[in-house]
């Protein structure tokens, strides 16, 4: 009971099933039903949220039409929005691979347009590979010629919902409520570079620590980890050499110089 209320205290967005999963993972035999009755007699409650009933999209693009089939098929991204202490804009920037629900990116800055999300594409692709699709609704942002462009030249297929039906791109939706109830509602953030450390601990901490349900409770890198062979994305890019101001190495990637 005293690790329990530790781990409430410390995840207060956390249900009873995440709490029986922390504990079985630090090696404790428990079983789930027990958690239950004595979250219950503890009188542990996470407040109960109203949600509005939605309807689904037709759009191709979306995430019932479009499902991701393997790790690195479909990435999706969007924007949340916030502000620090002092009043002062925050725009946050998620990458998230839908079918590991790994977070592969998150950035937080003043304002992020086309030129920052092609460079922050351009450091994912090294590093990850390149995915066969990325999904997003219709922001300026995305649809910019800069971002089109490019990601023609990396032939990446961009999977645009239609417009206003933002739960066509369900898993960044879900990715954005977690990280505004466990993050953005929790945390005061003082300046930008306090907000960037944040987000830097919280991505740690999804990705590695914390159970996603439908991953059977295991945090998103493990489940990546045990997937075999190689990423369904395309093949790897080629090395870069020192390329001119504009881009840097998205422009290296792109023309393939």
């Amino acid at each position: 009971m005293e690790r329990m209320h530790e781990l409430v205290r410390k995840h207060p967005r956390y249900g009873y099933r995440r709490i029986w999963a922390l504990l079985r993972r630090e090696g404790r035999r428990v079983n789930r039903k027990r958690i239950h009755r004595l979250w219950k007699r503890e009188h542990f409650k996470v407040p109960q949220k109203q949600h509005k009933k939605r309807h689904l999209g037709s759009s191709a693009n979306s995430i019932i039409r479009r499902r991701a089939e393997g790790k690195d098929d479909v990435w999706c991204w969007d924007f949340i929005h916030d502000s620090d202490a002092r009043g002062r804009p925050l725009k946050w920037l998620s990458i998230v691979d839908e079918f590991t629900r790994e977070c592969l990116a998150l950035e937080v800055d003043r304002s992020i347009r086309s030129p920052d999300v092609v460079d922050l594409l351009a450091d994912l692709f090294i590093i990850r590979g390149v995915p066969k699709h990325i999904r997003s609704d219709n922001g300026p942002e995305f649809i910019a010629h800069a971002i089109r462009s490019y990601l023609e030249r990396v032939e990446v297929g961009a999977l645009y919902i239609e417009k206003g039906a933002p739960w066509e791109n369900g898993y960044a939706e879900s990715f954005h409520g977690r990280l505004r109830d466990e993050l953005l509602n929790a945390e005061l953030f003082l300046d930008l570079p306090d907000a960037a450390a944040h987000a830097a601990r919280w991505k740690n901490e999804y990705n590695h620590r914390r159970p996603h349900s439908s991953l059977g409770y295991v945090a998103p890198a493990t489940f990546a980890a045990t997937l075999a062979g190689p990423p369904v994305g395309a093949a790897p890019l080629p090395p870069a050499r020192p390329a001119s101001p504009c881009y840097t190495v998205a422009t290296l990637i792109a023309t393939g110089t």
